[in-house]
């Protein structure tokens, strides 16, 4: 199956109101990174295991892991979770920085280093999360 169509089933195969803050973050997603590569994981591994929810990516990211190895990634990612949506931004250095710099700011959502995680579009301050999402689409490799 092409990767958009991937992309369109799993939206598609959310339930309201997922389904439709899903839409509006993949939108407004290719909106600030219009010529980034895109990405999807079923979340199941080689053997076909489930191993993680499936998610979006957006860019690309270099893991670098502690043994020399380094893996390419998407540098954004957006799943669907059992009670809401994550936004991944992964490769910050300082990861300390999403919650000190949006986490009073989001709205009703949980931040890490790593990801805003959220139950509806509703609950947050959208402009903020477009913010941290553009904030972490511009870090450097």
């Amino acid at each position: 199956m092409e990767l958009e169509a991937q992309i369109k089933e799993y939206i598609n195969g959310q339930l309201e109101p997922k389904r439709s803050d899903m839409e509006v973050l993949h939108k407004t997603i290719l909106q600030l990174m219009p010529a980034c590569k895109l990405w999807f994981l079923d979340g199941k591994d080689s053997e076909n295991k489930t191993v993680s929810n499936p998610a979006i990516g957006y860019g690309r990211y270099t893991i670098k892991y502690a043994d020399g190895k380094t893996k390419l990634f998407y540098r954004i990612g957006i799943s669907a979770n059992k009670t809401g949506i994550s936004v991944y931004i992964l490769g910050l250095e300082d990861k300390k920085h999403l919650a000190q710099a949006y986490g009073k700011k989001v709205g009703k959502a949980s931040v890490s280093g790593y990801c805003i995680k959220f139950k509806t579009l509703k609950d947050i301050n959208l402009d903020i999360l477009i913010e941290a999402i553009r904030f972490g689409s511009k870090q450097k490799e």
